[in-house]
């Protein structure tokens, strides 16, 4: 039977030249596929579409393997054929999440979208347990979009944290700042242009004119990894003490991880995110304080730093 002339005219319209992922995606939303693979119906609400994050960012699924039926199923099969189910699919989720058994869970893979400023890449990259392809300024041109924080996300130095911040600026120095911000990464696209070798002139190849790029500049990747990994990911760059220009990717990633797996997701929150982890010592404290002992930094055996930590905790 003859696809009619509408459906081909639709096929050819970009014949003449590469797609860009928007039009990819609008293609393979347009024509779904029947299959027998697991669903998650939450998962599939994400699918392709965009979660827009900071000012030109955003995360998007490509693609995903498994469920929470999946986890279930890999955990089970070490028990071997005609094994009596001993707990219910959630209760073993949470066995599992519990015990630290982490096979079971890398079962589940997602394949993200993802665009990002340099230097939150720069960050993410540190998890290496994902397969990355990023946006190539070898062979392509990057567009003129930078991350400008907004004012309320200017802050300074932290002066207990090496690694965090303090402060937010007031609003006139909040300003200047902005103002450098612009301009730098203006002036630097500018100069990129110019060193550019287009249209057959002289001028530096696209390897070199980028490196005077600041690291505000956006990028783009896939990112792939299973589900234990994700979930070491999202402990880590979800928490309140993350930076917050990579939190906010991790929290939206979060949003659509708890639609896809929320069994796992929900015993994730509760041993990983909500819990706490204690040392030997913290625990020594603890019964130490149950039996009415007053105990203090000095006489816990803790550094300062541990006990202001575990003081977070249990007041």
């Amino acid at each position: 039977m003859s696809s009619g002339p509408d459906k081909e005219n639709d096929m050819n319209t970009h014949a003449d030249r590469p797609m860009t992922p928007e039009e990819e995606i609008a293609a393979l939303r347009a024509n779904p596929q029947p299959t027998l693979r697991a669903v998650s119906p939450g998962m599939e609400a994400h699918l392709y579409t965009p979660k827009k994050v900071l000012d030109h960012g955003f995360v998007r699924v490509v693609d995903y393997m498994g469920d929470d039926a999946a986890i279930v199923q890999a955990a089970r099969v070490s028990y071997g054929a005609g094994t009596k189910k001993a707990r219910d699919d959630s209760g073993l989720i949470r066995y599992l999440m519990r015990h630290w058994h982490s096979t079971p869970f890398e079962m589940c893979e997602i394949k993200l979208h993802v665009k990002l400023p340099v230097f939150v890449a720069r960050q993410w990259i540190r998890h290496r347990t994902a397969n990355v392809n990023e946006y190539s300024a070898r062979y392509s041109i990057l567009d003129r979009e930078f991350y400008i924080p907004e004012p309320d996300a200017l802050a300074a130095q932290s002066t207990v944290n090496n690694q965090g911040r303090g402060a937010v600026l007031d609003g006139a120095e909040a300003a200047r700042v902005l103002e450098m911000l612009k301009a730098d990464a203006g002036r630097a696209y500018d100069h990129y242009q110019e060193m550019l070798s287009q249209d057959g002139q002289q001028g530096l190849a696209r390897e070199l004119a980028r490196m005077n790029l600041p690291a505000n500049i956006y990028t783009q990747w896939y990112w792939k990894t299973d589900l234990h990994n994700l979930f070491h990911f999202l402990r880590l760059r979800a928490d309140a003490h993350a930076q917050y220009e990579i939190r906010v990717y991790a929290e939206a990633i979060a949003e659509m991880v708890k639609d896809w797996v929320p069994a796992a997701y929900g015993a994730f929150e509760d041993y990983r995110m909500g819990g706490v982890q204690l040392s030997a010592k913290g625990v020594e404290v603890l019964k130490r304080r149950l039996a009415g002992e007053v105990v203090t930094q000095e006489n816990s055996g803790m550094s300062k730093g541990e006990w202001r930590e575990f003081e977070e905790v249990f007041g």
